[in-house]
């Protein structure tokens, strides 16, 4: 591993990060005993203090316990958009001395049945407006069926709304409770009227804390398993290298159940004592006025919704001046957003790297020393290397090859996966390193420049096109807001270049196809030129908000 980095380490950060070895929910304990009183989730005006978000976790462990037979290394569903439930179910979870199970709400039917059974879960957290999805799944006593559950616990996130706001409050955030019939469902009110006692935590370090599922994008979802070792080093190394503490107001619109939002809006502010503003969807409206409502600080955003932010034409209304930080990834920032947001609030974005194996970052921009477009530079006790992925011999400075990490975030594997596991480790050295299937290379100041995904190159002719690249310059035009390269057939090329295009306001009927090609052939090497282009009103996103490009890829091949 080159130590170029090393030279503009941030100066107020140690080399080495000494993390609790503890379990994840002595956080809560030691948050409410010296912060009882101090704001943790504000959720549409509601309060929920750190006491008392301790007192409604243990009464959740004690419930899962006692009611629903839950033991020691038991894997639990959470199934919810960010709201205070999900939050408590979190660390009730972890106080029983289960496995948090994340799961993005806007899965199905089916895929819930695959991470049920893959998981052996038999029980879940769900939130009400999911229960015609999950609800299938609840067949108490059939323990000889695969993907079905024994217990469910229905959230109202309406039950929360505690004190009248001005804030816009979504109409399935509003929705009033509704009355459970099926076997095994209970309302999560009903859960903490039980006042349930949890038996004494008896997990440790190296236990199993949560298994967030990946996105399925080379096969179905697999579960990395963190351990609260791990998953406790991303929470502390966040606030040490971005200099946060308590007095640190985040707004939490980032989705939970990804481990990006679920470090940075839950693990992070908890360890820190530090209060967070939720927001169960993006909403860029919405995000301003908690901004200057509540004072926040920082707002861990993907790069969509920084664009998005920034987008905004009502902007200048709203008063912004407490915001000292916006962070995040997901894909590179144009050049063009960065500068308006330095321009505009004073702010250079700081991004970042890492993946649900890693429990979020295991590279990120100084802060002091950021650069753009680029991923960053390993942060601490993490060791990075851009390897030929076919013989895995680490490149010299400025050559493209693959992303190998080691470092404590890092999973133990998939859960119950062992080839799978085999197949995305390699021995170098000596050392563990997990394979990310991430392009990239290093500059001559050990900073990191994402290229591509290994999977992902456009071969045009014999040359190699990486669509985040062509991504990136696109964005330089004035007209567009966002940008997605993708392949296409051609009969003679084998492959070719294809934008799909979403013009910003106004431009609609102004710009032409032809003309984006043109401006391309001024801006880039012509093999890189998109020869297609396709204007649409929206690219398809994830549930974290990622652009979905294997759903226009595999659109485009149908076309074919």
């Amino acid at each position: 591993m080159s130590d170029l980095h090393l030279a503009h380490w941030p100066a107020h950060a140690p080399r080495h990060l000494w993390v609790p070895e503890t379990h994840l929910y002595r956080n809560v304990e030691v948050a409410a005993m010296r912060f009882p009183r101090k704001p943790f989730i504000v959720f549409y005006d509601t309060v929920i203090d750190h006491a008392r978000f301790r007192r409604e976790t243990e009464a959740i462990a004690g419930f899962l316990q006692r009611r629903c037979g839950v033991k020691k290394g038991d894997r639990v569903l959470l199934d919810m958009q960010n709201s205070p439930q999900f939050m408590l179910a979190f660390y009730g979870i972890l106080r029983a001395d289960a496995v948090v199970v994340p799961v993005n709400p806007m899965n199905l039917a089916d895929e819930l049945r695959h991470v049920v059974r893959d998981s052996g879960a038999k029980v879940a957290f769900a939130a009400q407006e999911l229960l015609p999805r999950i609800g299938p799944l609840l067949a108490p006593g059939q323990d000889g069926q695969d993907g079905k559950l024994d217990h469910l616990i229905v959230a109202t996130y309406g039950d929360y709304l505690e004190v009248p706001t001005d804030l816009p409050v979504p109409d399935f955030v509003r929705a009033p409770r509704a009355a459970l019939t099926q076997p095994g469902a209970v309302a999560w009110m009903d859960m903490l009227a039980a006042q349930e006692r949890p038996g004494p935590i008896e997990a440790g370090p190296d236990d199993l804390a949560a298994m967030p599922y990946t996105s399925g994008t080379t096969g179905r979802p697999k579960g990395c398993m963190h351990t609260h070792r791990s998953t406790q080093y991303n929470a502390v190394a966040g606030g040490v290298w971005g200099r946060l503490d308590q007095g640190l107001v985040g707004l939490a619109v980032l989705p939970m159940f990804h481990v990006t939002g679920l470090q940075a809006n839950l693990n992070l502010p908890l360890y820190l004592g530090a209060t967070v503003v939720v927001l169960p969807r993006w909403d860029r409206d919405a995000a301003a006025r908690c901004v200057e409502k509540h004072h926040i600080t920082s707002m861990p955003l993907i790069t969509a919704m920084v664009i998005d932010f920034m987008a905004n034409p009502q902007l200048d209304r709203f008063d912004l001046r407490s915001l000292r930080r916006i962070a995040g990834g997901g894909a590179s920032m144009p050049r063009a957003v960065a500068l308006q947001l330095e321009h505009q609030l004073g702010i250079r974005y700081g991004e970042g790297y890492g993946m649900s194996e890693t429990m979020a970052a295991t590279h990120s921009n100084p802060p002091d020393r950021p650069k753009e477009q680029c991923l960053g530079m390993p942060i601490f006790d993490v060791d990075a290397r851009v390897v030929d992925p076919a013989t895995l011999q680490e490149l010299p400075q400025g050559q493209t090859g693959e992303i190998i990490v080691h470092g404590p975030q890092v999973m133990q594997g998939y859960w119950n996966q062992p080839e799978a596991t085999a197949e995305a480790f390699v021995q170098v050295d000596g050392k563990r390193f997990l394979r990310t299937g991430d392009l990239a290379y290093v500059d001559d100041e050990g900073y990191f420049f994402f290229v591509d995904r290994l999977k992902r190159m456009i071969n045009a002719a014999g040359f190699k096109v990486w669509p985040a690249e062509v991504e990136a310059l696109l964005y330089q035009h004035p007209a567009i807001q966002e940008a997605c390269i993708i392949a296409a057939s051609d009969p003679r090329r084998g492959e070719t270049v294809k934008a799909v295009v979403v013009l910003k306001p106004g431009f609609a009927g102004q710009v032409t196809e032809q003309q984006i090609t043109d401006w391309a052939h001024e801006h880039m090497a012509a093999y890189k030129v998109p020869r297609i282009v396709q204007f649409v009103d929206a690219l398809p996103r994830s549930g974290t908000g990622k652009v979905m490009w294997r759903t226009l890829q595999e659109a485009e091949r149908e076309r074919s």
